[in-house]
């Protein structure tokens, strides 16, 4: 079975019981041929936006329902033969599909978390060992008399 949506457009000059009637012969019918009735918006009175067949007002109603192909020809001869009827549209309405979510800049931190981290090449620590540098002799403190008698012993005096 496929999912139909019926949209219709019944004259102002009917009274509001007559539309009501037959909105609930639509929904009979569709019930007779074994098909389900899903959704039935009750005709509204309504100003068209537009003029149609003279007229610029309606009681606009709708029906959506699910009925086998070979029953949809009657139907549509039905709505067609109504005099008070003055348009009608009958589409299939297709389950819709599961939309993509759009990419935004501000992420959840649950994206962060869920997301595996690229793996980073490991880096390994090299140390560079300085040598020292030759120690010095820990320095002594001379005293001036000490550089006098050597300066004596080396001069010969």
């Amino acid at each position: 079975m496929k999912t139909y949506e019926l949209t219709y457009i019944i004259s102002p000059e009917t009274n509001s019981e007559e539309v009501q009637a037959f909105a609930k012969s639509l929904e009979t019918f569709v019930q007779s041929k074994e098909g389900t009735v899903a959704k039935q918006a009750n005709p509204v009175a309504k100003t068209l936006a537009y003029p149609i067949q003279k007229t610029a007002s309606g009681f606009v109603g709708s029906i959506e329902f699910q009925l086998e192909p070979e029953f949809l020809a009657e139907l549509k001869d039905i709505v067609a033969k109504d005099k008070k009827i003055k348009r009608h549209m009958i589409v299939i309405k297709y389950p819709e599909r599961a939309k993509k979510q759009r990419r935004t800049r501000n992420k959840d931190v649950d994206a962060f978390i869920a997301e595996p981290k690229a793996e980073k090449p490991e880096v390994k620590e090299v140390v560079i060992e300085k040598t020292a540098a030759p120690e010095k002799p820990a320095e002594t403190k001379i005293e001036l008399k000490d550089i006098e008698q050597k300066l004596e012993e080396l001069l010969g005096e």
